[in-house]
């Protein structure tokens, strides 16, 4: 019963660090940690350096890019599209906030974009539930897709150690084709989703009400009108030309240099690092970036809280499932055998608990090399490290809601019959079934 009791001891720091959101859930963690060690004396695991360092660099070069202005100028560029195609909101939105996430490895990007989302939509009569839940559910697909993102990066470094060697380039050739047959699944069934809007009485209601039809339809939401810096173009060149380098470096690793005796290439680890932080440093030089305001912008605050969380959750889960492996092995190795694709179950689960998909990959995942999955199942079922959309209180989700002024975007009454579940499920679901039978092919 030890073991039970031990890891009810780790679900239950993840599950309050996730209550208090932010950086509790990766010190809450250190709690579990410390009581595992100093009083059950477990062997301490090791701490993901090497997933932090990048995860690190890249934020902090997307932080610059943020504070140079080429976020506001990839969100009009966005707006500008959606505006000329307002009546296909519904399938071009989600996969304007999904390439958002893949370009940035952020879902913490689209929060500006979102309330012009919902924006377009009511003024064009088109239910904003529609539109804005699944572009939502999009915004965090997408980081499956990233190369610089967290859960991505942890995946690769963690298939590298266990000698499977998958790249990024092969990870994203999995999971781009399925993530947009999912999306594109979960906009087709949020085309048709709940009533249009002459027909639902709760919105005329709402409209009948002269104060609220103000707050309704009294403005319109934009960043066409805001002026940009002229770097703002700069900007986003140079951090496509950081995803690019990185790219060439992993399709022809001949490019990499060599040292020592015997030669041995530089890792693709290190490699991510120093593209991000050179591309970071040009930015800032020559796009006049001031430190202040880098450190400053949602994108440096939300990653570095991310960096803490997966930290504490990595270090805490490593040192249980370091300990109890072998048991965990035989147990559940003859389940794993029969059905391998059944660990997407654990994946989505944890996500549900801690909301984070870098932090479920350092998680859980090792367990999954560990049992000896393939790693083409691994890499198919990685969407479904995507699960926290099941309960509602993930910040782009709640702060969705209150941009939807319609109030069509909404939790049920039920709490688990919300804007967000099916087209949750749909994208993932899909995402998994066909990135299980791509990457067969792939891999």
């Amino acid at each position: 019963m030890l073991p039970v009791f031990q890891l009810l001891l780790v679900l239950a720091c993840l599950y309050f660090g996730a209550r208090r959101g932010g950086v509790a859930l990766g010190v809450i963690s250190g709690i579990g940690l410390a009581i595992l060690v100093f009083v059950f004396q477990m062997q301490p695991g090791s701490p993901p350096t090497t997933v932090i360092y990048i995860i690190i660099a890249a934020v902090t070069t997307a932080g610059i890019l943020q504070a140079a202005g080429g976020m506001d100028y990839l969100i009009q560029i966005a707006e500008r599209f959606l505006r000329k195609h307002p009546t296909r909101i519904t399938f071009f939105a989600p996969y304007c906030t999904f390439f958002l996430t893949v370009l940035c490895g952020t879902g913490h990007v689209v929060y500006t974009l979102m309330p012009i989302i919902a924006d377009i939509s009511l003024k064009n009569g088109i239910r904003p539930e529609r539109p804005v839940a699944v572009s939502s559910i999009a915004s965090q697909v997408g980081i499956t897709c990233s190369p610089i993102a967290a859960a991505v990066v942890a995946f690769v470094t963690m298939s590298n150690s266990n000698n499977t060697g998958v790249s990024i380039l092969q990870v994203l050739a999995v999971t781009w084709p399925a993530c947009i047959i999912g999306i594109f699944l979960a906009a087709l069934y949020s085309s048709r989703r709940g009533k249009d809007l002459v027909d639902d009485p709760q919105y005329q209601e709402r409209l009948a009400d002269p104060d609220i039809k103000e707050y309704m339809f009294g403005e319109t939401i934009t960043s066409l009108n805001k002026t940009l810096p002229k770097s703002a173009k700069l900007s986003v060149f140079l951090f496509s030309c950081a995803l690019i380098l990185i790219g060439l470096f992993a399709i022809f690793p001949g490019l990499l240099p060599t040292f020592g005796e015997p030669a041995k290439t530089i890792k693709m680890s290190l490699v991510i690092q120093i593209v991000m932080l050179l591309i970071g440093g040009l930015i800032l030089l020559i796009c006049r970036v001031k430190p202040t305001d880098v450190v400053q912008g949602t994108v440096f605050q939300a990653g570095m809280v991310a960096v803490v969380a997966i930290y504490g959750i990595a270090w805490l889960s490593d040192t249980y499932f370091g300990t109890y492996i072998s048991a965990m092995k035989e147990s559940i190795n003859v389940m794993v055998q029969a059905a391998p694709w059944a660990f997407a179950f654990a994946l989505f689960g944890v996500s549900v608990l801690i909301n984070t998909q870098g932090g479920t990959v350092l998680a859980v995942m090792p367990l999954g090399f560990s049992l000896g999955i393939p790693v083409a199942v691994l890499v198919g079922i990685l969407p479904s490290v995507y699960g926290y959309f099941f309960i509602p209180n993930y910040p782009s989700d709640i702060a969705s809601m209150n941009f939807d002024r319609s109030g069509t975007t909404k939790i049920g009454k039920y709490l688990l019959n919300h804007s967000f579940m099916l087209p949750g499920l749909i994208s993932v679901v899909t995402s998994c079934i066909i990135g299980y039978f791509w990457a067969q092919v792939i891999i």
